[in-house]
């Protein structure tokens, strides 16, 4: 299964693919089989890369609050009277975003400035999108970061919309990092810097009695 929007990114190289492996069976233009076979090479790594790229498995949701992308814990925060729960996500990882908890979207903002790498502490200035989210453990938020390469973030939800634990919010493209915001009264944290998680899947925090 491959993420929304990810037809034109895998289409293209795969049809371009077909059209020279098809000149090259026929030997349509015998003079020029070395070009076209360097040109089939690049369109098929391109379209296996997408594929990956995009992909988008289905996911059952993990226990307590899971995380919201695939990736490695880069920071475990408290700051005031929530946690930031930060996850890095490099080019390899499965790119699509999910709900932490239940809820319902109350704002999304986008905001910021800059491209830093977003592994460094100052990445928090970054271009970023919020989805702030109103919960049965309260308000909680879902920041998605620009980096370097990675400015392209993309949302599949509304203001105003409900989502089940776990399901699809939006991806960034090109990896970057997602940081999740919880109230620090409702959650304990069940992950360290350095973690491998997965989003949807991976328990980031517990809730508290």
């Amino acid at each position: 299964m491959f993420a929304p929007g990810a037809s034109r990114f895998v289409g293209a190289p795969a049809g371009v693919a077909v059209v020279l492996g098809g000149l090259l069976w026929s030997r349509a233009v015998p003079d020029g089989t070395g070009v076209l076979s360097g040109l089939l090479v690049v369109a098929v790594a391109l379209a296996v890369f997408f594929g990956v790229f995009f992909r988008d498995p289905d996911r059952r949701p993990g226990p307590g609050v899971v995380s919201a992308a695939d990736g490695r814990v880069r920071a475990v925060e408290r700051e005031g009277d929530r946690w930031r729960v930060s996850v890095f996500m490099n080019v390899s990882n499965v790119h699509v975003n999910r709900f932490p908890v239940d809820g319902r979207v109350e704002t999304i903002s986008t905001e910021g400035a800059g491209h830093r790498p977003a592994y460094r502490p100052d990445a928090g200035h970054n271009v970023r999108r919020t989805y702030r989210l109103s919960t049965p453990i309260g308000p909680v938020e879902v920041v998605q970061m620009t980096g370097i390469l990675a400015r392209r973030l993309v949302s599949f939800v509304e203001v105003g919309g409900a989502a089940r634990k776990g399901e699809r919010l939006g991806m960034i493209v090109l990896g970057s990092r997602v940081d999740v915001l919880l109230p620090a009264t409702r959650t304990a944290p069940a992950v360290a810097v350095g973690d491998v998680v997965h989003a949807g899947t991976s328990t980031i925090a517990r809730e508290l009695p």
